[in-house]
């Protein structure tokens, strides 16, 4: 069964070669209880773990029923040991985190049977030593002798054709010994039982056979096994392999028998070191925080980004309301913008001498600006097609598209105005107004700021084309309030203070001039500030009922001779800022306007498509350009030859008005400003710029932009769409880029080609917007993770650290699984799984930390921002992180798993 021919073992060190094996010959019975005597350091050990393969011979053979193994490799030797071998040693070599019966099966395990026959096959074994009722004891709960009866049952559970005892027991009291001597007496009447003892009284007691050694030799053999027994016996096994052979070979009976291996499953490495961990959990734990800091680090950022980021893009839908999407005749190429300011251009070098001052070229920087800005200011020539093309849009896209035609309605809309509330109101229009107070404030000390001060009052201006959209963003104050939605009503905007501007409820006639004046001094304290007269607020219904006049420009531009500076006179026309100067007409065609409402932002919205001030709809504005386009005025201005003249000299429309302000005295003075008064120019009425034929303006565009402004032209010059999300806003986008593209383009019944079709660039300024915070963003977040990149290092390397440590506590457990028929690759994976089960315990406790903190910081922050996850770790974003910990650390253990793999079964079984 077992043959030692010639069998030699030396050791090779530094300066030596020790001769452990000098030749040994040795043949063994199926079934004997040899024992093997001798003094220390004569071979004993050696030989008994080259029978078991544990340790292989440097030169000689050793066969096994009948084959050598002299070619055997190391996947042959696992199974061999699993196999065919069971270890039984002095100090039992138990496994303290696993239970008794996980101790026994763990033979089993590797020589891969199921669950449920392993489990039944341990019991079996440890019921026969005599532990039934054990099977969940920890090995530090048993005596010694109950620990070696365990060690027993665990080499017979795989019924091995070898069992080989190594001082069984030198451990054991002496009642003890003799209780597991008879029991390993009782198992060598079944098998080959080699057992290793200083004590000739045992071996002579229970022995069947007993082989001396001295120095590596065999002296002396009691009952040696003959050549003719031995070929016998190796007749009777030959035939049984080949029985066995046979029954491989059969297809229906090869199915039953299973192939002898030895291989431990990740799982069951992941169990052990599972186990192990827990039985060190205190320590478990801090290496698991320790590991886990990196990766709060950086999850934490990645929450905050992702928090911003979410609260920016549940404020998208917001902000589009307040950036639209925008159409006009002066453009901005954003993604040129963007191109500027991320563009590196290449300087040039110049090697500057110490003693020379260079010049700093200011011409070519200003070039340079004047030729980047041309490349992003576009201009677009808008076509009725294009406009129309707009409109066709399907409206699922938007939830409202607001056409302007560059109307000033100031012009044309008139409100009553007092001095105080005892005057006689005067009606004059809102432009009129306008200039009144600016003549007010040039008197204060806010004189030097009265015009710009003037430009930021918000003017009339047209509300988006649905009530619905509206309604959704704004809340309509007081029960008798509504939106607008009929040409002749207007309506309130208030801002998120629940305020109007001083100067537009003056400019809109709800303050008296009086009034107002006490605005004034109550700002600048200059003493004249009387109580009684200064208001700070209005109810719903002062404000509510309001009413204004809106008069065509047939009404409020009378045709006049205007002089010429050489004395000649030319068609002109003059504005009536008052319209007591044409009441009296039979037919001026006002509109009274009402205030029917008053709106306000919903609390959860930032951006509304509306800003504080006054709106009208857009059925006004339809009507303004009905009744406008084909005025006297417009007509005029629209023929060249006569409105020829008015090119020398100004575009001027004059106008005249009186006011009387209040004084410190008292008392009333009546200001003179003319018989016809200032000279307003048709620049002033657009808020551009005017001058006279000497000054080198484009006259024709100021003559356009004036037609504009007093509604003669019914081809729009500015769309603003509002899509519906921020999402939506893809559609649209991509509706106005097919303009643009190659070929034709279709819409309802009309088709343009390309050649017919003049490009059109839009302004998405929140998609430039968005772009940019979030870049901003991720730069930062990428710093930052770089920053806290640097504890993750420390972490992983610590954990290395860490399992080595475990490598060398687990040395013993090493060679007990070695013993038992591990291979390397499974040694390697019990530390691979220790640090995999590490890595995946550091990255839950940094997610779960994280989470917790994301928590703390989110109900802190929610009342100030009014966003309740400022902090919001993505769920992939969470599972990449705690993958990223369980990789770092099997990356730390690769080497103290591969260091564990390569220990030397025969010295690992000895170390303490």
């Amino acid at each position: 069964m077992l043959q030692l021919r010639s069998v030699k073992k030396d050791y090779i060190t530094s300066s030596e070669t020790v001769q452990a094996l000098k030749g040994i010959d040795l043949s063994f019975r199926q079934k004997e209880f040899v024992s093997i005597l001798g003094p220390s350091g004569c071979g004993k050990t050696t030989l008994l773990n080259i029978i078991g393969g544990l340790d292989h011979y440097t030169s000689g053979d050793l066969i096994i029923r009948g084959k050598s193994t002299k070619l055997y490799k190391d996947r042959d030797w696992d199974v061999y040991r699993n196999h065919r071998i069971g270890f039984i040693f002095q100090s039992y070599n138990l496994i303290p985190h696993q239970t008794v019966l996980g101790n026994v099966e763990l033979a089993l395990t590797i020589a891969g049977i199921d669950k449920e026959e392993r489990r039944a096959r341990a019991k079996r074994a440890l019921d026969r030593v005599g532990l039934a009722g054990q099977y969940n004891k920890r090995p530090n709960q048993l005596s010694g002798g109950q620990c070696q009866r365990v060690a027993i049952a665990r080499a017979l559970v795989n019924d091995p054709e070898i069992l080989l005892a190594d001082e069984p027991t030198g451990a054991l009291d002496t009642v003890t010994s003799k209780q597991i001597m008879d029991l390993i007496k009782e198992i060598s009447g079944e098998r080959l039982v080699i057992m290793v003892t200083h004590n000739p009284e045992i071996a002579e007691e229970y022995s069947s056979r007993i082989i001396r050694l001295l120095d590596g030799r065999v002296i002396e053999d009691t009952n040696p096994f003959s050549e003719k027994d031995e070929a016998e016996e190796c007749k009777k096994l030959f035939a049984e392999d080949e029985e066995l052979a046979k029954a491989q070979a059969d297809p229906k009976k090869s199915k039953k028998q299973k192939k002898e291996k030895a291989k431990m499953s990740f799982f069951t490495a992941f169990m052990l070191s599972a186990r192990n961990l827990i039985s060190k959990k205190g320590r478990t734990t801090m290496v698991g925080i320790a590991g886990s800091i990196g990766i709060i680090g950086i999850a934490l950022v990645l929450a905050f980004s992702a928090g911003i980021k979410g609260y920016i893009s549940s404020m998208q839908d917001d902000m589009l309301s307040g950036n639209p999407i925008e159409i006009a005749e002066t453009a901005y190429d954003l993604s040129a913008l963007t191109g500027m300011m991320t563009a590196e251009e290449a300087a040039d070098v110049l090697e500057k001498l110490p003693d020379r001052v260079y010049v700093s070229s200011l011409v070519e920087y200003l070039a340079k600006m004047n030729k980047d800005i041309n490349t992003i200011v576009m201009e677009n020539t808008i076509t009725d097609e294009y406009i129309e093309y707009v409109k066709a849009m399907p409206k699922e896209y938007y939830n409202a598209m607001l056409l302007n035609y560059g109307i000033n309605m100031s012009l044309n809309i008139y409100t009553d105005f007092k001095y105080d509330k005892e005057s006689e109101a005067k009606n004059i229009s809102i432009k009129n107004l306008v200039d009144i107070y600016t003549a007010i404030l040039e008197k204060s000390e806010f004189k030097d700021y009265a015009s710009f001060v003037t430009t930021l009052v918000p003017s009339f201006k047209q509300a988006p084309n649905n009530t619905d959209y509206l309604l959704s963003q704004y809340d309509v104050l007081s029960e008798n309030s509504e939106i607008a939605d009929e040409a002749h009503e207007v309506m309130l905007v208030l801002n998120s203070d629940d305020e109007l501007s001083d100067l537009l409820l003056a400019m809109l006639g709800y303050f008296t001039q009086e009034e107002f004046e006490q605005i004034i001094h109550k700002a600048t304290e200059d003493g004249d500030y009387k109580e009684g007269l200064y208001r700070d607020s209005f109810s719903y219904d002062e404000l509510l009922g309001k009413t204004f006049t809106w008069y065509p420009n047939d009404t409020i531009f009378k045709e006049i001779a205007a002089p010429t500076p050489t004395g000649e006179t030319y068609p002109s026309y003059t504005y009536l800022a008052n319209s007591k100067d044409f009441k009296d007409s039979e037919n001026n065609g006002g509109i009274t306007l009402k205030v029917v409402g008053i709106l306000n932002a919903k609390e959860n919205v930032s951006y509304g498509c509306l800003s504080s001030g006054i709106y009208y709809t857009e059925a006004l504005t339809n009507e303004v350009l009905k009744a406008n386009e084909n005025s006297k005025i417009v007509e005029f201005l629209n023929d060249e030859e006569k409105s020829a003249p008015l090119a020398a000299t100004y575009y001027n429309i004059g106008y005249s008005y009186s006011y009387i302000p209040w004084n410190s005295e008292g008392k009333e003075e009546i200001p003179h400003f003319g018989s016809v008064g200032p000279t307003l120019t048709m620049a002033d009425m657009m808020g551009g710029m005017g001058g006279s034929g000497e000054t080198k303006v484009d006259l024709e565009d100021m003559k356009g932009r004036f037609i504009r402004s007093i509604g003669g032209n019914s081809l729009a010059n500015t769309v603003h769409i509002y899509p519906i999300s921020f999402d939506d806003k893809d559609l649209v986008t991509q509706y106005l880029d097919a303009w643009n593209a190659d070929g034709d383009v279709t819409y309802g019944d009309v088709t343009i080609s390309k050649e017919d079709r003049t490009d059109i660039t839009y302004t998405d300024a929140l998609e430039l917007i968005i772009s940019m915070i979030n870049t901003m963003i991720d730069v930062v977040s990428y710093a930052l993770i770089a920053f806290t990149s640097v504890s993750l290092v420390v972490s992983t390397v610590m954990i290395g650290i860490i399992t080595y440590v475990s490598v060398v506590e687990r040395i013993k457990e090493i060679g007990v699984i070695r013993s038992l028929g591990g291979r390397k690759k499974d040694v390697s994976h019990l530390f691979n799984a220790e640090t995999f089960i590490i890595g995946l315990l550091a990255g839950l406790i940094g997610i779960s930390v994280t989470y917790i903190i994301s928590a703390i910081v989110n109900i802190i922050l929610a009342p100030i921002i009014s966003y309740s996850s400022i902090a919001a770790l993505p769920i992939p974003q969470a599972i990449l992180l705690v993958a990223l910990s369980t990789g770092l650390t099997l990356i730390s253990g690769l080497i103290p798993a591969s260091s564990a793999a390569k220990k030397d079964p025969v010295v690992a079984l000895r170390t303490e």
